[in-house]
């Protein structure tokens, strides 16, 4: 079930060539409406989005810093098999 473009416009004009639409342009748009939905997602239910980001950003930098600390401190627990 789906709508040939060119079928549903050639009603309206005369001439065959004129009732083509350039792919491009078609995707260029699919492709702008697409972003949107995700932008929108995205933000859905947050009423504050740079908030969220600026949390985000510290929670990557503790765990950066924490993954840092733990490697040049020799002093972490150690595994012993027996």
């Amino acid at each position: 079930m789906g709508w040939n473009i060119y079928k549903l416009f050639s009603c309206c004009v005369n001439s065959e060539e004129s009732t083509r639409i350039d792919v491009a342009i078609v995707r260029e748009q699919q492709a702008a409406a697409a972003e949107k939905r995700l932008k929108e997602q995205e933000s859905r239910g947050v009423k504050n989005p740079e908030r969220v980001k600026r949390i985000q950003r510290e929670l990557k930098k503790r765990d950066e810093d924490a993954a840092k600390a733990a490697a040049t401190s020799g002093s972490g627990l150690k595994w012993q098999v027996t």
